[in-house]
């Protein structure tokens, strides 16, 4: 861990808190997915893993030097591996590393407030805006080599089979990042999120309304429910959806259900949102564990029979929510 002795501009609590949360950023990749956005490849393209390998490696991930602020590239999927990518049949998995040095505004400011203060006692005047700005930037340059990093990483994994592109993350901004850098490294990546046929909230709404909700999914007392306006917007949790006010809501018109959290029995638990992802995965104890009987010492095989497990599993999922919503939105052009 790049834990670098920053006691000389950080203050005690900040480094408190800070040691608190550093291992959630630096901790490893898991094979499991917490989150599935899903995206469509318009164009075959030619997975060579050889020729891939060589691609990646031209966008490898590299830590932060002394006067870098972010870092971000392709790192080895499977731990003490040397390749960039990981793939067992038709799937292969990425892992998009970014490191970043983390400066608080507050500290900065202080600095530089101090920097400003003494320089205009010394020379009798108001600094202009741009001396401002150039000092604002030395600072920045001399504490960066003292500065905590953030670890984060985003496994994507591509089904070559049905010409499919998922990514791990709750955020679009983190994964359209993941995406900007496998369209570097490819030269081209074209993609388009995956969209369901029919509207997702109208199904969803009809599922609690009409009780049509199929027989493979179990509703669980979470959701949201939107409105016409934008800012119009319930969350239940722990909450009965067939609870009187809420379905007098739904049957009214006034509000369609836009998340809902499912349970496809004994496999996981999901939140689906009404633009097609899957946020919060969690997959069943007894899922995880069908692996255990592979030694702990031997990691690539538990990590190969874990990818198998998790990419079958959700391609699955992702094949019968399709049917359930019409099949997938036809696209103009």
């Amino acid at each position: 861990r790049q834990l670098i002795s920053v006691a000389s501009f950080f203050p005690v609590s900040l480094w408190a808190t800070m040691s608190r949360i550093l291992p959630y950023y630096e901790g490893s990749v898991t094979m499991w997915f917490k989150n599935l956005m899903s995206y469509r490849l318009t164009k075959h393209l030619d997975w060579d893993l050889n020729e891939l390998q060589r691609q990646l490696s031209d966008c490898e991930f590299h830590p932060c030097g002394s006067q870098d602020q972010s870092k971000f590239g392709w790192t080895n999927p499977l731990k003490g591996g040397e390749l960039l990518h990981f793939s067992v049949g038709k799937h292969i998995l990425l892992v998009a590393k970014k490191e970043e040095k983390m400066l608080p505004a507050n500290v900065v400011k202080r600095e530089l407030d101090e920097r400003i203060e003494s320089l205009e006692q010394k020379e009798n005047r108001k600094l202009k805006k741009t001396e401002k700005q150039t000092l604002k930037d030395d600072v920045v340059m001399n504490l960066l080599p003292r500065a905590f990093t953030k670890n984060q990483q985003t496994a994507v994994w591509i089904d070559t089979e049905n010409n499919l592109v998922h990514v791990d993350a709750a955020s679009s901004k983190r994964a359209e990042d993941a995406l900007a850098l496998l369209r570097k490294s490819l030269g081209s990546l074209p993609v388009v999120p995956l969209a369901f046929a029919n509207e997702p909230s109208t199904i969803l709404t009809d599922w609690i309304v009409q009780e049509k909700i199929p027989h493979w999914l179990v509703a669980l007392e979470e959701a949201e429910l939107r409105g016409s306006q934008e800012d119009s917007v319930i969350r239940c949790k722990k909450q009965p959806l067939e609870n009187e006010e809420i379905l007098a809501l739904l049957q009214d018109g006034k509000k369609v259900v836009s998340k809902l959290a499912l349970e496809w029995e004994d496999t996981l638990t999901f939140v689906f949102n009404e633009d097609c992802t899957l946020k919060r995965l969690k997959f069943a104890d007894a899922v995880r564990e069908k692996n255990a009987d592979i030694v702990k010492e031997d990691y690539a095989q538990r990590f190969d029979a874990d990818f198998v497990l998790m990419t079958g599993i959700l391609s699955k999922l992702t094949e019968n929510l399709l049917d359930e919503f019409g099949g997938e939105k036809v696209r103009l052009g």
